[in-house]
């Protein structure tokens, strides 16, 4: 019998993002110095937003990596939180830089500075053609994987925030509107903050370990208590240990039935999770409530 030994994602995704950890540095350099000589505070937030998606992008990369390793006595599980952690990080920064380029946005726009448009709008440029290339390297990536996925997304909103970033440096070359800079800056930092405060409590809900949006667990027990021979399913706990691997565990029910009775009903409820609600590790405990009756009446 052959085996066919793919992983997903494949050596090419990972060095492609390796080419776009390389670009997103490339572009957060020159947009800061172009930021700091043209006077625009807009490409330095810019350059923050790509700078965070070079480090989430590491972050994917070492996911990737810590996800082959082999689990140990000490890490039962691996070390697959490494990411969650790392993005927690990472985001609760993000959200400092915000907050400190809408602050200092607010205070040009009250004392507002000249602006070289024409070396905004170079740089820009410069900015939105790696970004661009750099999404298309992960598009086919993200297809399969939910880390490399978010990577492409975070490319593509760098993409836009360039394109407003041209528009307004067109503005200050043909109209001379400094105060559009400081406006961009607030926007775009109000677009990054969502994004970060949405990946925040995404990372905190899996290291609380909080039920998962859109799984229902009246459903859950609806269904398996339909199967043959489950009396009722109860201690149920759903968790995510990272993007990838979610954990289901619960105490069955059942008639007085033998252990191979007792498996093909595991198969079954294995097999229906894994296929509605895509959870891929599931740990039942059976029970027997007329054989704990027997147990007791037995002590006495």
């Amino acid at each position: 019998m052959s085996h066919n030994h793919s992983h997903s994602p494949n050596e090419t995704s990972e060095k492609n993002l390796f080419i776009t950890i390389a670009l997103n540095f490339f572009i957060t350099i020159v947009q800061i110095i172009g930021g700091i000589i043209s006077g625009s505070l807009s490409l330095i937030s810019d350059a923050m937003h790509n700078f965070s998606d070079a480090i989430a992008i590491i972050i994917t990369f070492i996911a990737l990596r810590l996800s082959k390793k082999p689990k140990t006595p000490k890490y039962t599980f691996g070390l697959k939180r490494a990411e969650i952690i790392a993005a927690v990080v990472n985001a609760s920064t993000l959200i400092i830089i915000c907050f400190f380029l809408i602050r200092e946005a607010i205070e040009r726009l009250n004392n507002p500075n000249e602006i070289s448009g024409n070396l905004m709008l170079i740089v820009a440029v410069i900015g939105f053609i790696p970004n661009v290339i750099g999404a298309l390297l992960l598009k086919k990536g993200s297809e399969k994987n939910i880390n490399i996925r978010a990577a492409y997304f975070h490319l593509l909103s760098d993409a836009v925030s360039s394109i407003a970033i041209i528009i307004g440096a067109v503005f200050i070359i043909a109209y001379r509107v400094y105060w559009i800079d400081p406006i961009l800056t607030i926007l775009i930092a109000l677009y990054i903050l969502i994004e970060a405060y949405k990946i925040l409590k995404e990372a905190i809900d899996i290291l609380m370990m909080s039920n998962i949006e859109g799984i229902d667990l009246e459903e859950i027990k609806s269904i398996v208590e339909k199967i043959p021979g489950v009396k009722n399913i109860h201690h149920i706990h759903l968790w995510k240990l990272n993007d990838n691997d979610t954990h289901f565990e619960a105490h069955i029910e059942v008639e007085d039935m033998t252990v191979s009775k007792t498996s093909e009903i595991q198969k079954i409820i294995s097999t229906e999770l894994h296929n509605r609600y895509e959870i891929n590790h599931t740990t039942l405990q059976f029970e027997c409530e007329v054989c704990d009756k027997f147990d007791i009446l037995a002590q006495h």
